[in-house]
């Protein structure tokens, strides 16, 4: 029987360049179901046309964080924040409406397993699990919750938002981040997942995920944020170019491990 292969996206963050690059790699590869995880937007300079093609090519759209938070000025720390502001304004009409109005989880069967995908964990947008993480955090990524609904236990979690990919597998469980496509703080370049299996189906079955890194042109992304006055571009330049997250740009911290 031949298998079917999903391709999964998360944290774009208006960083049009990296994501082009990578569906066109999706594309090279044949894969033609795209599900995205999140965080269409912030960061970068061009959501409104991140989510244009997100909405062209995904299958499934999920409500990031910034998804979240963005379109309402009301969850802002700082409700005059200028950063925030300028990449709403960016948005075309009504995009904020349709980002805010996003499914948080998808739930679906492949090769006898029940997979649920989810932005950042399975209570809220708003909450990080990172890789470094106790055996509490991790069964809780599998739990039902008011986000998740009621339902059987999944099997596979994938999710993102931490910007750092990994694969766990204990209890027989499997847990993975896809790490980021648009922000990619563990490595420098941009990553997405492919799940290979037979979609829609309990019966046991191969069943794969495999990472995927796809270079891109770091430099024209960052001469369209310069062109583009888009804001924090020096952080942008940060995390683009030195993989430092620019919270700890701003407080000042070299880079280091992440355990350390």
């Amino acid at each position: 029987m031949p298998l079917d292969r999903v391709a999964l996206i998360s944290d774009v963050h208006g960083n049009l360049t990296a994501l082009e690059a990578v569906l066109a790699d999706i594309e090279a590869r044949g894969l033609t179901r795209i599900f995205n995880l999140g965080d269409y937007v912030g960061k970068g300079p061009r959501g409104r046309e991140v989510v244009q093609r997100c909405q062209e090519v995904c299958e499934v759209n999920l409500l990031g964080n910034w998804d979240d938070f963005l379109p309402a000025p009301q969850m802002w720390g700082d409700p005059a924040d200028p950063s925030l502001r300028w990449w709403l304004d960016q948005l075309a009409p009504g995009q904020g409406e349709w980002l805010r109005g996003l499914p948080f989880c998808h739930d679906f069967t492949m090769s006898g397993r029940r997979v649920r995908l989810f932005h950042a964990s399975a209570g809220s947008v708003h909450r990080r699990v990172r890789f470094d993480h106790d055996g509490e955090e991790f069964l809780g990524m599998f739990a039902a919750t008011e986000a998740t609904g009621a339902g059987p236990e999944p099997d596979v979690v994938g999710y993102g938002d931490t910007h750092d990919s990994f694969l766990e597998v204990d209890l027989g469980k499997t847990l993975f981040n896809t790490g980021s496509v648009g922000n990619p703080l563990d490595d420098g370049v941009p990553l997405y997942v492919v799940l290979e299996g037979v979609l829609d189906s309990l019966d046991p079955a191969p069943f794969g995920i495999q990472f995927v890194r796809v270079p891109y042109d770091v430099e024209a992304e960052l001469e369209a944020s310069r062109r583009l006055g888009a804001p924090e571009h020096d952080l942008y330049v940060a995390e683009l170019r030195e993989r430092r997250y620019r919270g700890d740009v701003r407080r000042g911290l070299a880079p280091a491990y992440h355990r350390g």
